[in-house]
């Protein structure tokens, strides 16, 4: 099989999965103004290429606006996005905010900045979409994120949850989007190689060692690669879960054997980023 043959096969993939989360969780909706968060990495490129794609289509009508934030990381290449973009023909703005000396200052040296680079990260974001006027903010995460995160949760948090399609903010103010919760990692992988997107790595904790993740992510490589399809298995879990078969009693009246409707949601922004 050609390249170019293998190349529209991953697009096909990645473009069904994200129209088929559409379709789940109505994640992008008519007359929506969406912002979308560029990092600069493999997931957000694929992410803003396939909207791109649905806009393009006449089966809805709605705009976007990119937004990277620069976080003054040393040696962050700010001539890429820009150029990148602006050959592309969207509309987008990039968002200068020192995050790093904070960061940095903050966190004692050995310890993960990714927690706090996030949360930092995440306020800038919801207040320029605000400004921008978006109704709706799109991340760039993954099948395999929701995962890694549901065990993240599941073994240093002592909570069964995870990163939603699809939840609005404390406030209420915005919608935050995941189109790309039904893609595989690896699709995404091949398609930001097919379409040679001017990848820039995350120096700042993308490079640190023995992140808890990262632990997580090798386990879930492991089971997968020992029983094939296990990945599959445990994201099909995630859309079939049976309350009265858990053992938490503010979701489920097993006096009554019914579902609690009064279950106090989590708070999305505390999760494990």
């Amino acid at each position: 099989m050609g390249k170019e043959d293998e190349s529209v096969k991953v697009t096909r993939r990645l473009r069904k999965a994200v129209w088929s989360a559409n379709d789940d969780f109505g994640m992008v909706e008519e007359g929506d103004k969406i912002m979308v968060c560029l990092s600069g990495g493999k997931d957000s490129y694929t992410m803003l290429d396939i909207l791109i794609h649905m806009k393009s289509s006449p089966l809805l009508d709605f705009d976007i606006v990119v937004v990277n934030l620069d976080q003054k990381q040393p040696g962050f290449p700010e001539h890429i996005l820009p150029k990148y973009l602006e050959g592309i023909g969207v509309e987008f703005k990039i968002v200068e905010q020192d995050t790093y000396s904070i960061v940095t200052d903050k966190v004692k040296e050995g310890k993960t900045m990714c927690s706090l680079c996030s949360r930092l990260r995440r306020g800038i974001l919801y207040r320029v979409a605000e400004e921008l006027g978006c109704n709706k903010v799109a991340l760039g995460h993954h099948r395999e994120d929701i995962m890694e995160t549901l065990f993240l949760n599941m073994f240093y948090g002592g909570r069964i949850e995870t990163m939603p399609a699809k939840y609005i903010t404390d406030d209420g103010k915005h919608t935050v989007i995941r189109p790309l919760a039904y893609c595989k990692e690896a699709d995404i992988v091949e398609y930001a190689e097919f379409n040679k997107f001017p990848i820039i790595p995350c120096n700042l904790c993308g490079s640190q060692d023995g992140l808890q993740r990262q632990a997580v992510k090798d386990l879930l490589n492991g089971w997968d690669n020992k029983s094939p399809g296990r990945k599959e298995i445990i994201f099909r879990s995630l859309k079939n879960i049976s309350p009265s078969h858990m053992l938490d009693v503010n979701l489920f009246d097993f006096e009554n054997n019914e579902i609690k409707t009064n279950k106090a949601p989590s708070k999305v922004e505390d999760m494990v980023p």
